[in-house]
């Protein structure tokens, strides 16, 4: 009995060696168009600004835009530049309020969404694409990572406190 006290207690202590500090995510701290703005023309150029740089490399940054309806509307390729992210920007079309979509990588390699709405006040003459479709949000370790972990933590808490328990007088 008294051995499966040890066990038990040195699995919990390993379990919780296990809880670390959440590395920081980047945080939006700008953008233009600013977020709840309204702007008489279409930009010709998205450009979100955050705490920390963002990962650079092909398909790691997306940015779409989405408008009434729930049109898409056409931008270019993601440019990282540090911490700020932009991307082109095709001309809009009806008056109403729009939404820009992103996702990066963070610098501590995990995936960060969110958006940004602004209001286009004078229409333009711009063509949807196709219907916007909503990003995956992602977000961290995948739980098996967290479950393997723990049997390893497990097992290891299992055998210092075997070893610690056979070495005690009877």
């Amino acid at each position: 009995m008294k051995r499966l006290a040890v066990v038990i207690g040195v699995a919990c202590l390993a379990l919780l060696g296990l809880a670390t500090p959440a590395f920081a995510h980047n945080t939006l701290v700008s953008s233009s168009p600013a977020t709840d703005a309204t702007v008489q023309s279409t930009p010709s150029t998205i450009k979100l600004t955050f705490d920390q740089p963002v990962q650079k490399g092909e398909g790691l940054n997306t940015v779409s835009v989405r408008g009434p309806d729930n049109t898409g509307w056409k931008t270019g390729a993601v440019d990282v530049q540090s911490n700020v992210v932009s991307a082109t920007l095709d001309e809009l079309g009806p008056a109403g309020g729009y939404t820009i979509t992103y996702r990066i990588v963070s610098a501590d390699g995990h995936p960060v969404s969110g958006d940004v709405k602004f209001t286009l006040a004078k229409a333009g003459n711009g063509t949807p694409t196709a219907a916007a479709q909503e990003e995956d949000s992602g977000g961290g370790l995948p739980i098996w990572v967290w479950i393997v972990g723990g049997v390893v933590v497990l097992g290891a808490g299992i055998t210092v406190a075997m070893r610690i328990g056979s070495k005690q007088p009877q």
